[in-house]
């Protein structure tokens, strides 16, 4: 399984990607807006198909991407029915499981945190991704939120810390650098729950931590109530209605298309690689029936071509080809798409080379 722990400075959050390898379908645990381009890219870049968008709960400090991704890549967004966030796509109820190719998340709930917290737990490669609910060295705060200690130790016990001792444990945050724990860990020297801490004592603990609410609550709860979109979105576009293929046209106002798709179609449209010659015959390679047609003379190229040919656009990792793209709608070219993620994509996802 492919594994990528991703980290937002401002916020300490940790998302997650993880990959089956052979299907190349993907899930994103708790995304953060402003990683928007951070994680499309290497979503692209590592020739995936985002297949769902996970939240461990209804976040109050940073803002969720996943109406956004939704928008952008297809997939689906997935929370708790207890969170209230009723623009998701799937409502999580205790037990459900999560299938991208041969792999498998089961959502367990853990309330607490929130009444609409989940953990997500991937068995086969003893993980478990605990959101909040259990951070290395430390909890989820429970004063609002429907929060209540009573109800975190009794998930933290029953729901995580009973799975084996050696299963690794990835929190929603950290804010001193540490990446992952264990359940052996954590039974034994998380100060607020290990160690054998009662209840009563645990509780104690919490009433007296006397924290100030996250600056963004006000912002990042309704926000994420929706999916993460906030007042005044444009909203992103849907793949479009077009007759030669499935474009998805980028907030950029990109067009693009999967390189799936180009490697299934191939013969069907002109194929047009806009990187320098040096590229071309370098390390990454080209696809079979691609012409050379770099960007800087892609207008002297284009002259002669039929203005409804289809044509798709390529390039390194996609930045060229989409301004390629621009260019070529610009001069009037009505059926264009750049292929999303470029040469580092297809070379990643094993497609065959010319």
């Amino acid at each position: 399984m492919l594994f990528r722990q991703l980290f937002d400075r401002e916020t300490c959050t940790y998302t997650y990607l993880l990959a089956d390898e052979e299907s190349r379908e993907a899930v994103l645990i708790d995304s953060v807006r402003e990683h928007l381009d951070r994680d499309r890219g290497l979503i692209a870049e590592l020739g995936l198909t985002l297949k769902y968008t996970l939240e461990t709960h209804v976040h109050a400090d940073h803002v969720t991407a996943s109406g956004l991704l939704r928008a952008l890549l297809g997939s689906r967004s997935a929370v708790s029915a207890l969170g209230g966030a009723s623009c998701a796509d799937i409502q999580l109820t205790d037990g459900d499981t999560v299938s991208f190719g041969r792999q498998t998340l089961e959502a367990r709930a853990t309330p607490g945190h929130t009444s609409g917290c989940m953990t997500f737990v991937h068995h086969a490669a003893g993980m478990a991704f605990t959101g909040d609910t259990l951070l290395i060295r430390g909890c989820g705060r429970t004063d609002f939120q429907q929060g209540s200690a009573e109800t975190l130790y009794r998930s933290v016990h029953g729901r995580i810390l009973s799975l084996p001792d050696d299963t690794r444990l990835y929190p929603g945050h950290d804010y001193k650098g540490r990446t992952c724990t264990t359940v052996g860990e954590e039974k034994q020297h998380n100060p607020r729950l290990g160690g054998g801490k009662s209840p009563a004592e645990f509780i104690t603990i919490m009433d007296n931590l006397k924290l100030s609410h996250p600056k963004r609550i006000h912002v990042a709860v309704p926000a994420n109530l929706a999916c993460g979109l906030l007042p005044g979105d444009v909203p992103v576009p849907s793949p479009e209605d077009t007759d030669w293929a499935p474009v998805v046209r980028t907030a950029d106002g990109i067009p693009e298309v999967d390189i799936r798709w180009v490697n299934d179609s191939a013969g069907q449209h002109r194929l047009v690689d806009v990187r320098q010659p040096e590229e071309f015959t370098g390390e990454l390679g080209h696809i079979a029936g691609a012409e050379l047609v770099p960007l800087a003379s892609l207008d002297a190229g284009a002259a002669q071509w039929k203005r409804d040919e289809p044509i798709v656009v390529l390039c390194r990792s996609g930045g060229r080809s989409g301004r390629a793209a621009q260019v070529l709608e610009g001069l009037g070219f009505s059926r264009v798409a750049s292929m999303t993620g470029g040469m580092l994509a297809w070379n990643t996802a094993g497609l065959p080379r010319g």
